[in-house]
């Protein structure tokens, strides 16, 4: 079973537009789940522009499926989940200025950072996993971190799908292939949707978890929340 962990970072993004608190992130979190998702995923940023700290330890205690924590490990990130100890912490090497996740760690220079960032979340019971590329010298050092597992950024994939599927997938199988010899639990995510995800489910049947945010609270303004969110798990499970 793929796992659908819904990442609520755009219904905060909504909020903050506005101030107040319409939307309501921790109604959207427990909706989430009450309609099917197995997980809730945000991304705090140090500017807060979408989920708070705030947030995320108000909603620590409303998860009833798997928590996961995504971010790049600031001290004050770190700090955060070790307070929270989610089910899942997703190391990403996210510039503070960006605008969404754009690439992968290079696991091979950052190995010792890595490795000791690993350790201290997996000596406070959390799983871990590291965001990376399909270069197998990335996920062969992500393996010697001492990780769980590693998320494949998927954007690559998405961007190349409709052009031609089976050149656009290829990279990712091989990668996940790799990984799950050298030990590796597979996480996948970034701009996964409706169109692709059933074709990467397909060819990755042992992928684990899928971490999907803009494009299923894009599709649930026209098709509803619950309505979107059976449509992915569908997915994953047709």
């Amino acid at each position: 079973m793929t796992k659908l962990s819904v990442n609520i970072n755009k219904i905060a993004t909504l909020r903050n537009a506005r101030g107040g608190n319409i939307p309501n992130v921790l109604s959207a979190a427990i909706n989430c789940q009450v309609y099917g998702a197995d997980g809730i995923t945000v991304h705090p940023r140090p500017d807060e522009r979408h989920i708070r700290y705030k947030d995320v330890l108000e909603i620590k205690p409303i998860i009833k499926t798997e928590f996961n924590i995504e971010g790049n490990p600031s001290d004050s990130f770190i700090d955060l989940v070790l307070s929270v100890k989610p089910h899942q912490v997703t190391l990403v090497p996210d510039k503070h200025d960006a605008i969404t996740s754009n690439a992968g760690w290079d696991t091979r220079k950052h190995r010792s950072f890595l490795t000791d960032i690993v350790s201290t979340f997996k000596n406070a019971g959390i799983r871990t996993s590291l965001f990376v590329d399909t270069e197998t010298v990335h996920i062969e050092n992500a393996a010697l971190t001492g990780t769980d597992r590693i998320e494949l950024y998927t954007e690559p994939y998405a961007s190349g799908f409709n052009k031609n599927a089976v050149e656009a997938v290829a990279p990712f199988v091989s990668a996940a292939i790799i990984a799950r010899e050298a030990g590796l639990g597979i996480n996948a995510g970034h701009d996964l949707n409706l169109d692709n995800l059933a074709y990467l489910k397909k060819n990755i049947p042992w992928l684990l978890e899928v971490s999907i945010g803009h494009a299923l609270i894009s599709d649930a303004l026209y098709l509803g929340l619950e309505n979107t969110i059976q449509m992915y798990k569908s997915q994953l499970t047709g």
